[in-house]
C-alpha cells in the first residue's frame, strides 16, 4: 500500500510543477503582450530628438491619420508608376513566392484617370493659359532673340540637368520612359504577407545593414536579425548623422514587418500553413492581424530589449517624414495634383493642405538642421557619404524576390529617399528667386511615393495600438 501512495504523490507533485511552470511561461509571454506592461515599455521619449511616444501616439491616432486614409484613397495618390522587371544588380535572384498573392495587378489604359493615361505627366490645365501664351507670342515677336542652339549643346545641358538633379536625389530612379514602367492600383494591392520567407529576403536586409548602414569601428556585424540579441547598441560611437540612418532604416524595418502582422494569412480553426485557409463567406482568403506573429518580432523572449529599440526607431522615422511634408509645403502650394478631373483634383488638394496644416501644428518637429554641421569641408563629405548609402538602399529593392514586396518596398524606400531629399535640399523649397535650374523640384512619383511612404508609416503607430489592445485579450 505504500509504494502506490508514493507513486500518486510523486504524480500529483510532477503534475503540479508542470501547471507551474506553463503558468510561469504564460505570465512571461502576457507581461509582453499586456497592454500596461507594453505601454511601459514602449513609452517616454525618443533618442536624438526632442519628443515622445505619447504625444505622436496622441496625434497620428486622433489627428492625421483618418485624413491620411481619405487622401491616399484619391485617385492622384492610389496609382504609382513603377518599374517591377529591373534585374537585381547585385546577384543573381530566382526566388519564389509562396502564394498567388505575391503577384501584383498591373493597371489597364482603360481604368486609369484621364490625365495618366498614354504616359503623359500633365501638371497643369494647359486650357487656363491658352489667352496668355497668345498674349506673349504677339510681344515675342517685337523682342525676338535667336536662341538656335546646336545639337551638341543641347545634349550638354541635358547631362548638366541630370547631374544637377542627381546632387539633391537620394535614390536610384526608374526612367519615364523605360518601357517596363506600369501604373499599379495601390489599394488593390495591398502590402500584407505574402509567403515570401527564407534567405531571399534575409540576404536583403543582410545587404541593407552590413553593407550599407554604418557601424562603429569596434562593431563588425550591427543587431538587426530576430534571433540576434545585442549586447550593446549598434550605434555606440556613431555621430548623430550615422546613427540617423541606422535609426530610419531600422524605424522602416519595423513598419514593415508590423504591416505584415497586421495583414497576415489567417489560419482554419487553428491550424497554421498556408494550405489550410480561413475563408469569408465569399470564399475569399481572409487576412487580418495575427498577433503571435508580431510577438515573434517584437517580444522580448523573441528579440530582448531589441524590441522596444526597433518600435521606437518606427517613431523616430516618422518624426522626420512628418517634418519632411511640413518643409515642402511651400512646393505643393504651386502643385494641381492633375489628374484630369478638375472637381477630384481640386478636393485633393484641398485635403492635402489639410493634412498639412495638421502637420504643422505638431509641436515636436524634427530638426534637420542638427545635421552636416562643423567644418563644411568635412561636412559636405559627410552628406555625400549618406547620400550614397542610400542610393545604395534603393538599388537592393530591385533584388525582392517578390512582385509585391518589391512594390512596396520600392515606394516606401522612395518616399523615404524623397524625405531626405526635401530636408536636406537647404532653402531653396518654394523659392523662385534663384535660377530655374536651381530650383527645388519633385516628380509626382516623388509626390506619390512621399506621402503614402508616410501614411504607412502612420498606418503602422495605429496598428500598434490594435496589437496593444489585442494584448488586453489574449
Amino acid at each position: 500500500m505504500g509504494r502506490p501512495l508514493i507513486l500518486q504523490v510523486v504524480v500529483l507533485l510532477a503534475a503540479f510543477l508542470a501547471t507551474e511552470s506553463n503558468k510561469n511561461r504564460s505570465r512571461t509571454t502576457t507581461n509582453f503582450l499586456d497592454k500596461a506592461e507594453c505601454s511601459c515599455k514602449l513609452k517616454g521619449g525618443l533618442d536624438d530628438c526632442s519628443c515622445d511616444v505619447e504625444s505622436i501616439d496622441s496625434f497620428n491616432n486622433g489627428k492625421i491619420h483618418p485624413l491620411l486614409e481619405e487622401l491616399l484613397g484619391r485617385n492622384y495618390f492610389r496609382y504609382f508608376k513603377v518599374n517591377l522587371n529591373k534585374d537585381c544588380p547585385f546577384w543573381y535572384d530566382d526566388s519564389k513566392c509562396a502564394l498567388k498573392d505575391c503577384a501584383v495587378d498591373i493597371c489597364t489604359e482603360e481604368v486609369l484617370p484621364e490625365g495618366m493615361r498614354n504616359g503623359h505627366e500633365v501638371k497643369k490645365y494647359m486650357t487656363d493659359s491658352l489667352q496668355e501664351k497668345e498674349e506673349c507670342d504677339e510681344m515675342m515677336e517685337l523682342s525676338t532673340v535667336d536662341t538656335t542652339l546646336s545639337q551638341e549643346s543641347k545634349d550638354a545641358f541635358v547631362d548638366w540637368t541630370e547631374y544637377d538633379d542627381s546632387q539633391l536625389s537620394f535614390c536610384a530612379m526608374d526612367d519615364e520612359d523605360e518601357n517596363d514602367m506600369q501604373y499599379v492600383d495601390l489599394l488593390l494591392n495591398p502590402e500584407r504577407y505574402t509567403g515570401y520567407k527564407g534567405e531571399s529576403p534575409h540576404r536583403i536586409w543582410r545587404s541593407i545593414y552590413e553593407e550599407n548602414c554604418f557601424k562603429p569601428v569596434q562593431s563588425t556585424r550591427p543587431s538587426y536579425s530576430p534571433n540576434i540579441v545585442s549586447k550593446g547598441s549598434p550605434l555606440e560611437g556613431l555621430c548623430l548623422e550615422k546613427r540617423v540612418f541606422y535609426r530610419v532604416i531600422s524605424g522602416l524595418h519595423s513598419s514593415i514587418n508590423i504591416h505584415l502582422c497586421a495583414r497576415h494569412l489567417l489560419p482554419a480553426d487553428g491550424h497554421h500553413g498556408d494550405v489550410c485557409l480561413t475563408r469569408d463567406g465569399w470564399g475569399r482568403t481572409k487576412w487580418g492581424p495575427k498577433l503571435e506573429e508580431f510577438r515573434k518580432r517584437f517580444s522580448p523572449e523573441s528579440v530582448g530589449p531589441q524590441g522596444t529599440t526597433r518600435l521606437k526607431n518606427l517613431y523616430f522615422v516618422y518624426l522626420l517624414e512628418l517634418r519632411a511634408l511640413v518643409k515642402a509645403a511651400p512646393y505643393f502650394l504651386n502643385q494641381t495634383f492633375y489628374t484630369g478631373d478638375r472637381g477630384e483634383d481640386d478636393e485633393v488638394r484641398q485635403l492635402l493642405m489639410e493634412v498639412l496644416d495638421v502637420a504643422r501644428q505638431f509641436p515636436y518637429q524634427f530638426d534637420e538642421n542638427t545635421m552636416f554641421q562643423g567644418d563644411p569641408k568635412e561636412a559636405r563629405r559627410l552628406k555625400e557619404e549618406f547620400r550614397q548609402h542610400f542610393w545604395n538602399v534603393t538599388r537592393i529593392m530591385d533584388c525582392v524576390g517578390c512582385d509585391k514586396c518589391r512594390l512596396w518596398g520600392k515606394l516606401q524606400v522612395h518616399g523615404l529617399g524623397t524625405a531626405l531629399k526635401v530636408l536636406f535640399s537647404g532653402d531653396i523649397i518654394g523659392r523662385t528667386d534663384i535660377p530655374h535650374n536651381r530650383q527645388f523640384h519633385m516628380t509626382r512619383r516623388e509626390i506619390v511615393a512621399l506621402v503614402n511612404a508616410f501614411g504607412r508609416l502612420s498606418k503602422s503607430i495605429r496598428a500598434l495600438e490594435d496589437f496593444k489592445n489585442m494584448m488586453t485579450t489574449s
